[in-house]
């Protein structure tokens, strides 16, 4: 029996010389027999194929995961292997495909497993000089790498974690930019309040007051590099004629520098925003074409890599974002969300209300699409298909809406933008000689038919009227008269009890007199 051991550096045959033993023994014992001093004499190298460098390893290494046999180990056993003999093999994959396309007998049982142990763990004993430790070392090194490289497809333009991070940073930046400009506003505002309500931009407001310092300083001062002139001269106006309070010097360098947090942090956001496009382009330049860069981004990071977003159906994408409201309206039977984090792009944001829902669902279908291309696709990747989708999610909003829809050209597909096609037939028009004039006799007896039909309708509406105030009176009476019962029957349970009470009291007297008497 042969036994095919595969390492780093080739592939080695091992030829087991009691192979009659082994079958009798149970597959526990295997180890213990083969190892010790007979080692030697029961496992023998028969031949080992090296191989000539890292991508030699990596073609075996791949083709023996995948379950398929390279043309080196085709060879390697075509030359060493007889078809007589037995071929004990680590995987089942790997002997079923040697058996497909060499013939061989493959034989692959726990008792095959032990053995591979024992050669495993005395390999450089098994081996002798053929294959050095030095040599094994760097095999070792660069199949690791290499392997590992074609696993995750590596390329350095293509990690989406950097996309992961940087829309996270970025909305970071936005939470922490907005805090400090509120502060800020906050904080110069017991100062000058008139000033919030001229100046709306936080960036602008941090610069300017960097600039001020003091109210008092406006007047002297030059802000056409930051604002407009109309707004320079209503600042100026209203800091002349402010009500805010005196800061001193220390509160003034407190808020300068507060004011250079608020810029430097705006100028990062630019580049970082300006970093997070060029990645979406490189790395999902379709699903960047469908559905812009941050909502992209935040699709790829609420999937965790653009590999796992690839892997959603056109519904999942549709409600990214929107898990609680959905689990919310199962638990308690109500409407399912109509769509999630895609809601935020533009081409939903055209839509009207009540097409929202049909164009996230169109644009999802989409997007599912154009993200497994970027993820899965091979070659040359320009983001033509994603606009091409998106032209196509344009097109059903037209229609929707009863609008022209537009087409892309075979020549204008390259520039990536629509172009009009005329219809084949002409728009139909009103046909003014298919009228008929009617004569004046027949149009005044039409006019006197519909007056007659007016007035007689009017009659009717009268009379309907009439009935029904004559019902609501009947009802009127009824219940007057009802209630004039109940308030007779009050007086007379009022006038009867009194008299009992009278009665009672009259009994009680004469009760008295009787025990007098006696």
């Amino acid at each position: 029996m042969l036994v095919l051991f595969e390492t780093p550096s080739g592939h080695a045959l091992f030829k087991v010389t009691d192979s009659a033993k082994l079958k009798d023994v149970k597959p526990e014992e295997v180890g213990g027999l083969l190892a010790g001093d007979s080692l030697s004499s029961s496992l023998r190298l028969k031949a080992f194929g090296k191989f000539e460098s890292t991508t030699d390893a990596l073609a075996a290494s791949t083709a023996i995961v995948e379950g398929k046999i390279s043309k080196q180990l085709k060879k390697f056993l075509k030359k060493n292997v007889k078809d007589a003999e037995e071929l004990a093999v680590g995987e089942s994959k790997l002997g079923n495909a040697i058996k497909s396309k060499l013939g061989l007998q493959c034989i692959f049982d726990s008792s095959v497993q032990e053995i591979i142990r024992v050669i495993r763990a005395n390999f450089e004993d098994l081996v002798g000089e053929k294959s050095t430790e030095h040599e094994r070392k760097a095999m070792v090194l660069g199949l690791a790498h290499s392997l590992s490289r074609y696993k995750l497809k590596f390329s350095p333009d293509k990690v989406d974690t950097m996309i992961v991070q940087a829309i996270g940073l970025l909305d970071d930046l936005d939470k922490e930019l907005n805090t400090y400009a509120m502060r800020l506003k906050e904080w110069y505002g017991w100062h000058f309040p008139e000033m919030v309500k001229i100046i709306n931009d936080n960036v602008k407001y941090a610069q300017v007051v960097a600039r001020m310092k003091i109210r008092s300083n406006a007047k002297g001062l030059d802000f056409k590099d930051i604002l407009e002139e109309e707004v320079e001269e209503e600042l100026k106006e209203a800091a002349e004629v402010s009500m805010g309070t005196e800061i001193s010097d220390e509160d003034v360098r407190n808020i300068t520098s507060l004011c250079s947090q608020v810029t430097t942090l705006s100028e990062y956001r630019f580049k970082l925003f300006e970093y997070l496009k060029n990645r979406m382009r490189a790395i999902a330049p379709n699903l960047t074409a469908m559905v812009g860069e941050l909502v992209g981004a935040r699709l790829i990071a609420h999937a965790g890599s653009l590999l796992n977003l690839a892997k959603y159906p056109a519904s999942t994408v549709q409600l990214l974002g929107a898990e609680k409201a959905l689990f919310r309206a199962l638990k308690t039977k109500h409407a399912t969300p109509k769509y999630g984090l895609i809601y935020h792009a533009s081409v939903v944001g055209l839509a009207a209300p009540k097409h929202k829902g049909k164009i996230s669902r169109v644009l999802a279908a989409k997007c599912a699409l154009s993200i497994r291309l970027d993820a899965l696709g091979e070659g040359e990747n320009d983001g033509a298909v994603g606009e091409e989708n998106r032209l196509k999610v344009e097109n059903r909003l037209r229609q929707l809406e009863g609008k022209q829809s537009l087409a892309i050209s075979k020549a204008g597909r390259n520039s990536s933008q629509g172009v009009y096609i005329a219809p084949d037939e002409p728009a139909k028009t009103y046909n003014d000689s298919a009228d008929m004039i009617m004569d004046g006799e027949e149009a005044a007896q039409k006019k006197k038919k519909k007056s007659k039909k007016s007035s007689d309708q009017a009659e009717e509406e009268v009379d309907e009227d009439a009935q029904q105030q004559k019902k609501k009176k009947k009802k009127k009476d009824k219940s007057t008269e009802a209630d004039g019962e109940v308030k007779k029957s009050k007086k007379r349970k009022a006038e009867e009890e009194p008299a009992q009470g009278e009665t009672s009291k009259s009994k009680e007297k004469k009760k008295v007199k009787k025990t007098k008497e006696k």
